[in-house]
C-alpha cells in the first residue's frame, strides 16, 4: 500500500463514507462470507474486468465498504429515518490522482428499507377530496397504512472533490437518487425523483473521522507482516442540506401524484430539505505492497480475496 498517497486514500476513504450518508435504503440480496479483516468486503468487485487489469503501478485495484446504523433524509415535509447501509466498492486509483469507481453487479447498495412514518395516512391523509378521502376511509389496517421508502441510485456518481475529503463543510461529491414509494394504494412505481430528473445529493462532512491500519494474510488473517492492508475509518458525521426534491410521480398509476406532492410539500426547493447520517464506518482495503505485485495487481487482489471465502 505504498504507491498511492496516504491522502488520497483517506480521500477514498471519505468518499466511501459520504456514499452511504445518502444512499440509506436498499434491498437485500445474498453476500459471501469472508474470513477475518476481509470480512466487510464481502460483495467488493473483485472479478471486474477494470479491477482486474490494475497493473500496481499506473492503476491500483482497491475494495471499499461502508457501513452505517442509521440517520435520517428529510423531503420536503416528511423526514425518514435510515436504517442499516451496506455500501460496497471497488475502487481503481491511477497515478494522476483520480480515481474510477466499480460497482458490483447487483449494485453498490445493500441495506435495509425504511417506513415512511405515519404511512399512508400521513403521506395523504387526511384529505377532503373525494377520491383520496376514500382511500383514507379503507385504511384500516398496518398492511394498507405501510409505506416503504427505498432510496434508489438514479445516475453514476460524480464531482468528487479529493480535498473535500480530509476537512468539513465542503461537498465531496454529487450523487444522484430517487426515492421509491412502494403501498398497495400507491402500486410499485411511486417514485420522488426519476433518472431524468433526481435528488442530487453532495455530502459533506462535519465532524472529522478517525483512522487506523489493520495488516492481516491474503486469506484475512490478522498479520503484522501479511499481504494486505486495511484502513478503518470511523465516526464521521455527515450532513446536505442544499439539495432540492422533484415531486412524485407514477403513484397510483399518476393519479395520485398530486396528493402526495400537496401531503409532503413537493416539489421543495434547495435548502428546506437534509440529510444525515450519524457514526459512520468505513474499510479500505488493497495489497500492502501493490508495486511489488506489478504487473498483476488486480489479479492477485482477486485470488487473496477468493481464498478469505468462508
Amino acid at each position: 500500500m505504498r504507491t498511492v498517497s496516504t491522502g488520497a486514500r483517506v480521500g477514498l476513504l471519505a468518499a466511501s463514507t459520504a456514499f452511504a450518508a445518502v444512499l440509506s435504503t436498499g434491498t437485500a440480496t445474498a453476500v459471501t462470507q469472508l474470513n477475518g479483516h476481509w470480512a466487510p468486503f464481502s460483495r467488493c468487485p473483485v472479478d471486474a474486468p477494470a479491477m482486474l487489469a490494475a497493473d500496481g503501478m499506473t492503476n491500483i485495484a482497491t475494495c471499499i465498504s461502508s457501513r452505517s446504523a442509521g440517520g435520517s433524509i428529510k423531503l420536503g415535509n416528511t423526514q425518514v429515518p435510515t436504517g442499516n447501509t451496506d455500501l460496497q466498492l471497488g475502487v481503481v486509483q491511477h497515478s494522476d490522482g483520480t480515481s474510477s469507481l466499480v460497482a458490483p453487479d447487483e449494485g453498490a447498495l445493500v441495506a435495509d428499507s425504511a417506513d415512511l412514518p405515519g404511512g399512508l395516512l400521513g403521506l395523504m391523509c387526511p384529505s377532503g377530496i373525494p377520491v383520496v378521502s376514500g382511500i383514507c376511509e379503507q385504511i384500516t389496517n398496518s398492511t394498507l397504512n405501510k409505506v416503504t421508502a427505498t432510496i434508489e441510485p438514479a445516475g453514476d456518481p460524480r464531482d468528487f472533490n479529493m480535498a473535500a475529503s480530509f476537512t468539513t463543510d465542503v461537498p465531496i461529491l454529487a450523487i444522484p437518487v430517487r426515492i421509491h414509494l412502494r403501498n398497495p394504494f400507491l402500486g410499485d412505481k411511486c417514485y420522488i425523483g426519476t433518472t431524468s430528473n433526481p435528488i442530487v445529493l453532495r455530502p459533506q462532512n462535519i465532524t472529522a473521522p478517525s483512522l487506523s491500519l489493520q495488516q492481516f494474510d491474503r486469506n484475512g488473517t490478522p498479520s503484522d507482516s501479511g499481504e494486505m492492508g486495511r484502513y478503518t475509518f470511523a465516526g464521521a458525521d455527515q450532513k446536505d442540506s442544499d439539495y432540492a426534491v422533484p415531486g412524485a410521480s407514477g403513484c397510483g398509476a399518476g393519479l395520485l401524484d398530486w396528493a402526495v406532492n400537496l401531503k409532503t410539500g413537493l416539489p421543495s426547493a434547495s435548502g428546506k430539505n437534509n440529510v444525515v447520517l450519524n457514526q459512520a464506518s468505513t474499510y479500505f482495503a488493497s495489497p500492502y505492497d501493490p508495486a511489488g505485485l506489478a504487473p498483476n495487481e488486480g489479479k492477485a487482489l482477486s485470488e487473496y480475496w477468493h481464498s478469505a471465502i468462508r
